[in-house]
């Protein structure tokens, strides 16, 4: 840890008082903003600049220039600390960001399942309904924390709420410009964030859903007592055996969790928000459950009948029957009938409630609107009857379903008409456009695939033609060449340290060239001076003034032809009164001691 940072001044504002940390990115201190008059905390991340190279330099710049918008559409949410700047001091990149009064959740988490208080269901229920819901808003801005732990969750102390924090290593800032399918490697991860990444975090295929991971295994660790690193792990499935620890969970909320944590990130939950509406809704159905049972007792009690409470049907609760619940559809993880809610007298009360079967309805249809079957969508949709719970919903959904798969098939054509024309980037486009429906999605995915790897082997080509015509000198068109290759290529940065290497070599030859025709125009060759300026590149500094000397040697170019097609004519001899021209010893040296960084000199001509 650097400690020469303290009592700096930042931009002439931010007094850095404390150091916080060092991470993978950069490192991170508290400041106090001078120029307040209240001189307020914040945090200043400093970013770690890994070559002074100026290529390097500028495609950092351009980096974190481009990022700081994402951090400041991120800033929008309550819970997330706002940018208050970003700037550049002596080639190191600086973030200020809202500084949090709270402490981390570390503090409030059990350490041991011995001492200490465990969470209750309650607890741990509104805690993954509150992160969710900042991590939808999260991803939804097309980023990924992708540090998801304790620490990074501040319990702000004015209001109670937490915040998350350190967006340093979102996935879309890559400050040190790796290989995106590079392994990451141990000794580059905080020890505080191992055990909540997921597998895929480690060989570079970070998804949404890695996020979701790591909020599972806080929410084991509150559960339980025990850290990610102290929980046993299937040596055959590399699944997390949580459950093994006797936590007082329902069966309901750990199928959520174990969903959320499965070690194939294919298994989980797609998105924070998908997460978060099945936990709500859920627990919306235990509650009414509940509120049905208590109803159902009192009425039998009434009436002098006994019922068995404690009796189940468990089959109606297995995963494979009709009748299963479609929210706990896709966790693939048994469920015992042991629920505390769910008695006889429950399920019988539930069976026979139409809004059951119509909410099954409604789902069996959107699953035929996924399939891509929009006709048997719509025709389940519309039996619900219009006195249901869920017929606004469905009513909903059928217009919903019609535009968007109208809106999928129009960018589907289009972008197997941009595929069939070999319009590979507009492929890409296109199909970023398809909406969330996985008929269309999955048809599309593989004209992207395709058209991804057509775009390499097009990359591949475009950049030898370009690497040709620079060994040639040729460096227009090698640019040329460059400027053909898609933006979506994985080559991007060495195109751009290309981009520039070239246009500045263009211009150096550009000099060089007036400089020749100088030089010829000062023996009166007029002639060969007119065709090194016609080489000159329109979009080159020199141009303009290439211009000029081109009408002025070309004019003098036909004075020399006339004056010597008059002495052809009168045969006579060339009088020797004709001056020669003057050529100072600097313009006959000029070319072999050409430095385009000199200014460029013309002979006087007489």
């Amino acid at each position: 840890m650097t400690n020469y940072m303290i009592g700096k001044l930042l931009q002439g504002r931010y007094q850095v008082v404390q150091t916080l940390g060092a991470g993978v990115f950069g490192e991170t201190y508290v400041a106090v903003d001078i120029e307040n008059p209240e001189n307020p905390k914040c945090v200043v991340k400093q970013l770690k600049v890994i070559s002074s190279q100026p290529s390097y330099l500028q495609t950092l710049r351009l980096r974190f220039l481009t990022e700081t918008e994402t951090l400041k559409q991120l800033g929008h949410h309550e819970q997330i600390p706002k940018l208050i700047s970003c700037f550049e001091e002596h080639e190191r990149f600086y973030l200020v960001q809202e500084f949090v009064e709270g402490h981390a959740l570390t503090a409030e988490l059990p350490i041991n399942p011995n001492l200490g208080y465990l969470w209750s269901e309650s607890e741990v229920t509104d805690f993954l309904q509150d992160v969710l819901s900042i991590l939808d808003f999260v991803h939804s801005q097309g980023v990924i924390h992708c540090d998801i732990k304790p620490e990074n969750l501040i319990r702000r102390a004015s209001d109670g709420k937490l915040v998350l924090i350190d967006f340093g290593s979102i996935q879309l800032i890559d400050f040190e410009i790796v290989d995106v399918d590079e392994v990451l490697p141990l000794d580059r991860i905080p020890v505080t964030s191992l055990g909540y990444i997921p597998p895929e975090q480690f060989i570079g295929q970070t998804q949404p859903n890695s996020d979701i991971y790591a909020l599972g295994m806080i929410a084991i660790q509150a559960f339980t007592g025990l850290t990610p690193l102290q929980l046993k792990v299937d040596p055959q499935t590399n699944e997390i055996l949580w459950r093994s620890q006797n936590t007082s969970v329902s069966d309901y909320l750990a199928a959520i969790i174990s969903q959320m944590i499965r070690y194939n990130y294919k298994d989980r939950f797609k998105s924070a928000g998908k997460a978060l509406r099945t936990l709500q809704q859920i627990f919306l159905e235990s509650q009414q459950a509940q509120i049905i049972d208590i109803k159902y007792t009192l009425s039998s009690e009434q009436d002098g009948k006994s019922q068995q409470k404690d009796k189940l049907n468990a089959d109606f609760f297995h995963p494979t029957s009709p009748n299963f619940s479609p929210l706990l559809t896709g966790m693939k993880v048994g469920l015992v009938a042991n629920s505390l809610v769910m008695g006889f007298g429950v399920y019988s009360v539930i069976h026979n409630t139409p809004a059951y079967s119509e909410t099954e309805t409604l789902y069996k249809a959107t699953e035929e609107y996924q399939a891509g079957d929009l006709d048997e969508a719509i025709a389940l949709a519309k039996s619900i009857p219009l006195n249901s719970n869920v017929y606004p919903d469905a009513q909903a959904s059928i217009e919903e379903w019609q535009k968007q798969s109208q809106i999928a098939a129009e960018q589907y054509k289009a972008t197997e008409k941009a595929f069939q024309e070999g319009r590979w980037s507009d492929v890409l486009r296109t199909a970023s456009q398809v909406p969330d429906i996985l008929h269309w999605q999955s048809k599309t995915d593989k004209l992207v695939e395709q058209a991804q790897v057509n775009i390499e082997a097009q990359t591949k080509d475009l950049l030898a033609k370009a690497y040709e015509k620079a060994s040639l000198k040729d460096f227009s068109g090698a640019l040329d060449y460059l400027s053909q290759i898609p933006e979506e290529s994985s080559a991007g940065v060495i195109v751009q340290q290309k981009l520039a290497e070239y246009n500045q070599k263009k211009r150096i030859k550009a000099a060089y060239l007036l400089q020749k025709a100088y030089n010829k125009a000062a023996e009166r060759d007029f002639g060969d001076a007119v065709k090194f300026l016609q080489q000159i590149p329109k979009d080159t500094p020199v141009y303009a003034t290439a211009q000029v000397k081109l009408i002025e040697y070309t004019q003098k170019q036909r004075i020399v032809q006339a004056e010597g097609q008059k002495i052809a004519l009168s045969k006579a001899p060339i009088s020797t009164n004709i001056r020669k021209p003057f050529i100072s010893n600097r313009s006959t040296t000029s070319l072999k001691s050409f430095d385009p960084g000199n200014q460029l000199q013309e002979v006087n001509i007489r």
